[in-house]
């Protein structure tokens, strides 16, 4: 008949009972977990983490004591040949990966300056920001008194622009809705798709001039804003005035031209301003309206849409200026 020898504490402070580790992390000697059994055997596991403690000698007299593997220490203190394996295969996927995807550089943060300003109107000389890089283009100052001059003499008023609601696509710095409001709108619809542009340029531009609270910034392309018309502007009817000034290289005029035609938001006495590359054929009309204007700056072009009344009233306020 056996008798169950009583519980077994080690000599290294390690408690018996199963899955308990040492007292002191830092232990020198391999963690081990005992099994007690029925029998009077011990059985030892090692655990492959080692650390400072015993010498090498006592620990292994030590571990004799309890029927451990002496040889197997070297075995158990390194790592097995399949770890050194997969780490080696780990290096080595990490070094194609670097290879194959070299790190991205740090992109030169974006930055603005203040070479726009307002031509006419209330805010006139108040300077405007706008990017220093050629990522946003704005329409020269030269070519913008010039559109607004031919506006103003077309729609009877030279003195200042007819008050309407103006719809500023491309607009980029805003400067063309800006200077709209400026003379006289009431209200401009700026699309413009970069939110950096928005939030560090067309902002505070807009805030600059006071002219926030008669403005509405929609942040999307202009394909989509022409899909989604009615959610944008809802049914407020056409525009009074259009700008339009792309990225040259970036749109299709032809295509471009026949969206704004086919749009709800022109109207018969709607004005239509297209800033365009040489080269580019504008049509002689846009819906129902005819172009009043084809004017050339070095290589941008301005054409300039209007009712069939107000190019007759701008031939006559040009034969006007003539007899004076």
């Amino acid at each position: 008949m056996s008798i169950l020898s009583p519980p077994t504490h080690s000599p290294l402070l390690l408690n018996t009972k199963t899955n308990v580790y040492s007292s002191s992390p830092s232990s020198l000697l391999p963690l081990l977990t005992f099994s007690s059994t029925r029998s009077s055997s011990l059985t030892l596991f090692s655990s492959t983490k080692s650390g400072n403690g015993l010498a090498s000698e006592e620990k292994k007299i030590l571990l004799e004591r309890y029927g451990y593997d002496v040889d197997a220490d070297d075995y158990f203190s390194q790592s097995s040949p399949k770890s050194k394996k997969k780490k080696e295969q780990q290096k080595t996927r990490r070094g194609k990966q670097e290879h194959e995807d070299p790190p991205e550089e740090p992109k030169t943060p974006r930055t603005t300056h203040k070479l726009l300003q307002v031509l006419g109107g209330t805010a006139r000389r108040t300077k405007l920001l706008s990017p220093k890089s050629m990522d946003v283009r704005p329409m020269m100052e030269v070519v913008k008194g010039a559109a607004f001059d031919i506006i103003q003499a077309a729609g009877g008023c030279p003195a200042y622009l007819r008050p309407g609601r103006w719809l500023d696509l491309y607009s980029g710095t805003g400067s063309v809705g800006i200077e709209a409001l400026s003379r006289g709108c009431s209200e401009v619809h700026f699309v413009e798709m970069d939110p950096w542009v928005v939030s560090d340029v067309l902002r505070p531009n807009l805030e600059v001039t006071g002219f926030l609270d008669d403005s509405i910034i929609h942040i999307v392309r202009v394909e989509k804003f022409f899909e989604r018309a009615v959610q944008f502007v809802g049914n407020n009817g056409p525009f009074d005035y259009i700008s339009v000034t792309p990225p040259y290289t970036e749109v299709d005029y032809a295509v471009l031209m026949k969206q704004i035609s086919e749009s709800p938001f022109i109207g018969e006495d709607t004005f239509i301003v297209v800033e365009y590359p040489s080269k580019t054929d504008m049509l002689e009309s846009c819906g129902r309206l005819v172009k009043i204007t084809d004017r050339r700056f070095g290589r941008t072009l301005l054409a300039i849409y209007g009712p069939i009344w107000a190019q007759k009233k701008r031939r006559s306020n040009i034969q006007k200026t003539k007899l004076q």
